[in-house]
């Protein structure tokens, strides 16, 4: 049963609440918040988002009541509408969700003008949703988001994997393995750096060991992937 005014309803189908997380989506599903003042637009996204799935989906019927309830939502995505009642209009909440990164915004809106459009984009909206919401849509435009920012969490994942497998490498296997990836056999690496092919040899396995790979493409793949999560780290601090 969904609750009016500023009351927030939260369910999680399947799952005990106990073990809800509010602070990241959950492996299964996600957590979706919607922000739509009007209770039967809100009551019928609820049902088709929250329909045949694990998922936790909390709904408020204002910006205000949302700010009140959540004021450290963590990682969630949110549906509202540009036009609120209250205090907080959907401008200011775009302008206040702006800096969190884990917060993926669709805003819902009418007869917006252009500028009001760009606002929306400009934002950090992910999209704008025509309203009033047919429910079918939005379901759609959901699970489309929960699969990107599972597809997200993956990579992440890997890079991460990555980097910890290849951590434990010694200055001079690190040397081995960039020669490996400019196609370099053992007998060419040995010459490069001055050491016997044996040597490589050795090193090699043990790369091969630190690393849990079963063969050079493998390992390269790894050593790619490590890359780019290192390249991305840089980008973000500036470096």
């Amino acid at each position: 049963m969904l609750h009016s005014g500023a009351e927030a309803e939260a369910i999680a189908l399947g799952l005990a609440c106990g073990l809800r997380h509010r602070d990241a989506m959950s492996d299964t599903g996600g957590h979706i918040h919607l922000i739509l003042p009007d209770a039967t637009e809100r009551a019928a996204c609820f049902r088709a988002i929250a329909a045949g799935t694990t998922r936790v989906v909390r709904s408020f019927a204002s910006a205000d009541a949302w700010l009140e309830a959540e004021p450290d939502p963590g990682e969630a995505i949110l549906l509202f509408r540009w036009r609120q009642p209250g205090t907080v209009s959907g401008a200011a909440l775009l302008d206040r969700i702006a800096p969190c990164p884990g917060l993926v915004a669709f805003v819902a809106a009418d007869r917006l003008s252009i500028a009001e459009s760009r606002a929306v984009l400009r934002g950090g909206a992910h999209d704008l949703l025509p309203a009033p919401l047919d429910p079918r849509l939005v379901r759609r435009t959901i699970d489309a988001a929960l699969s990107d920012w599972h597809a997200q969490r993956r990579a992440v994942a890997a890079h991460r994997d990555a980097e910890a497998r290849l951590a434990a490498l010694t200055p001079r296997e690190r040397d081995i393995l960039e020669s490996l990836a400019a196609g370099l056999g053992n007998k060419a690496i040995a010459r490069q750096l001055d050491l016997s092919p044996r040597t490589v040899e050795v090193h090699r396995a043990n790369i091969m060991r630190r690393a849990g790979a079963a063969n050079v493409a493998e390992l390269l793949r790894l050593a790619f992937i490590a890359e780019q999560a290192q390249a991305g780290f840089s980008i973000r601090n500036g470096a």
